[in-house]
């Protein structure tokens, strides 16, 4: 029986976190990259800006809510573990030197698909019974789709509880111990028959903290997080930078290896490694599941800050992902190749593969180092994935009831993964862990149009210099379209209803110019019109109100369903400085156009 469901996690295993899986994550960032405009591209400074320019800024978050800084750092500490050391190390074994290329592509399209989550998550979210902002991608399922895509919502959160107890917890305590005890063994502190009641202290000790810090709630996670998470990332950028300082004179080589090793690998692995595709494999596998980017469990983190402006939250989504990948992952790979450790190309390699790095640079007192580092790693995953387990629970029970005996069990499980040894269980959670993408990435997709309009509705106002504009950029961002499959603009639903991909119902209404006559000859429509025709209407009222015949005084058109085509060609107009445009909750235009002589 035990063989058998061996067999079938570990079939299920392979499938999730191999090449299926990398493609739709991909391809889903692929996508929402094209129809944001590469928008982790063009607005990166903007994104460093927000969130870099922030942390110097004091600022108390309201009631049930984290600063916006707080929330990033928060699901850094969910997202920055030991994957970050002892992963990057697997994949330059496995795929060589250029595995670290591919990462670097997965995590650029990492950092838009991170922004949606986080948008979204903003966006979607909801007050608790407790007055805490809650959201995450069961509730941009719940909030965003129609009632038929709620089943996603439960699955994403099913698959989320079994998730946290392994792989946020378990594992991360079983790295701790391991980093303490090889560290006290090798300067002979302890001897190995007392090993086992050492594994239990710290297991207590570790129980302890966690549950300190998760049952002081929100703020105090907040709080913790903001001064752990950058003293742990600090701390080890500079123990990396050292190494690249003392071993200056290898970084052009180090680079040509990860630059040409991507496309040509056998090369630099003295032809151990002559599949591109294996490096490409490793690296993108890496990219994407160090940052999590795919996963939406940092978004439930950033869904807790205090902000209104969800699309201002989404560039801490870029942040997070470029401090991850680009600049953690990418310093361990440094420390390895840069070092001039040996490595065993083709040969499974974990954390001890980066210790070596250290130690070869710096000498054998640099374990202790890096067995802090280690530590404050893990430490931080276990806070953030208690965080994200309470939020799952919760969504599934309908009551905040459940959070604090969640986190007392949570905490209890700290024990278990120091002083036991469950290899099946945490691989089974592993397994869950990879299948959450699933639900989140179909919502992903279906709520594609939403990212969209939003992301245009903040930076088109950012553009706008006069009221006219203003006008119309906010009606451009709510007249767009929801639909993944339509680009027609035509959106005749609400933000939760996806459009029907039908011309919309519009009709022309002119109201009386001087003498009661309908301005401009136009007559009420009987049937819905094409959008050419709108915008024919509209230019041929430019032209009758700039004609010395026309009537004085004003008259005004009422259109229903404004297409966004017709308001964007009628705003370019040079007439455009005499329109004034105001839009209701009906997505109803009333444009009034004043004509002097």
């Amino acid at each position: 029986m035990i063989e058998t469901i061996t067999a079938v996690n570990q079939a299920v295993n392979q499938f999730i976190w191999g090449v299926p899986a990398m493609v739709c994550i991909i391809g889903v960032g692929l996508l929402l990259s094209v129809r944001t405009g590469f928008l982790q591209i063009r607005k990166f400074p903007y994104a460093i800006k927000t969130t870099i320019g922030r942390m110097f800024r004091k600022k108390d978050a309201s009631d049930g809510a984290m600063t916006p800084f707080q929330a990033v750092c928060t699901a850094l500490a969910g997202t920055v573990g030991t994957g970050n050391i002892a992963g990057v190390a697997g994949a330059i074994a496995i795929g060589g030197p250029g595995a670290v290329f591919w990462m670097w592509c997965s995590a650029l399209l990492g950092m838009c698909t991170k922004f949606a989550e986080v948008t979204l998550a903003v966006h979607y979210r909801e007050r608790s019974e407790t007055g805490e902002w809650v959201g995450g991608p069961m509730y941009y399922i719940k909030n965003g789709l129609s009632k038929h895509w709620q089943f996603l919502a439960v699955l994403y959160s099913l698959f989320g509880v079994l998730t946290v107890f392994g792989t946020g917890n378990a594992t991360q305590v079983n790295t701790i111990v391991a980093a303490i005890d090889t560290a006290l063994l090798e300067y002979g502190v302890v001897g190995g028959g007392a090993l086992s009641t050492l594994n239990l202290v710290v297991g207590i000790a570790v129980a302890m903290l966690v549950a300190m810090v998760l049952l002081g709630g929100i703020k105090r996670i907040g709080s913790v997080s903001e001064k752990l998470v950058p003293f742990m990332a600090l701390f080890y950028i500079v123990l990396s930078v050292g190494v690249m300082v003392l071993n200056f004179e290898r970084l052009p080589y180090v680079f040509e290896s990860i630059i040409a090793g991507a496309f040509n690998p056998a090369a630099f692995t003295g032809g151990t490694i002559g599949s591109l595709f294996v490096s490409m494999q490793k690296g993108v596998s890496r990219g994407i599941f160090s940052n999590e980017a795919g996963l939406g469990t940092g978004s439930i983190a950033h869904a807790c800050a205090d902000t209104k402006k969800p699309v201002k939250q989404g560039m801490f989504g870029i942040f997070e992902v470029f401090a991850d990948t680009i600049v953690i992952c990418t310093l361990t790979a440094m420390v390895i190749l840069c070092s001039g450790t040996t490595v065993n190309y083709g040969t499974a390699a974990g954390a001890e593969l980066t210790i070596s790095g250290f130690t070869t640079t710096y000498g054998g007192w640099a374990s202790i180092f890096t067995a802090v580092a280690l530590c404050c790693f893990a430490f931080s995953t276990i806070i953030g994935w208690g965080l994200y387990g309470s939020r799952f629970l919760v969504f599934l029970c309908r009551s905040d009831k459940v959070a604090k005996p969640f986190f007392l069990v949570y905490s209890f499980v700290s024990i278990l993964g120091a002083t036991m040894d469950l290899g099946l269980l945490w691989s089974i959670a592993d397994t869950f862990n990879g299948l959450m993408s699933i639900p989140n990435l179909l919502a992903l997709l279906l709520l594609s149009g939403t990212v969209v309009r939003l992301t245009k509705r903040i930076f088109l106002h950012r553009r706008a210099d006069c009221p006219q504009q203003k006008e119309a950029a906010a009606l451009l961002a709510k007249t767009m379209c929801n639909s993944l499959f339509c680009y027609s603009g035509r959106c005749t639903g609400t933000r939760a209803t996806q459009c029907t991909r039908q011309s919309p119902s519009l009709r022309v209404f002119p109201a009386a110019g001087a003498g009661g006559a309908p301005v401009g000859g136009l007559q009420k429509a009987s049937r819905p019109l094409p959008i050419k025709s709108i915008q024919k209407i509209l230019y041929d009222t430019r032209n009758f109100f700039r004609a010395k015949t026309a009537p004085k005084g004003s008259g005004s058109l009422i259109f229903r369903n404004f297409p966004a085509q017709a308001a964007t060609a009628f705003f370019q107009s040079p007439y455009s400085a005499r329109v004034r445009l105001f839009s209701t909750r009906t997505v109803h235009v009333t444009i009034y156009i004043r004509n002097k002589k």
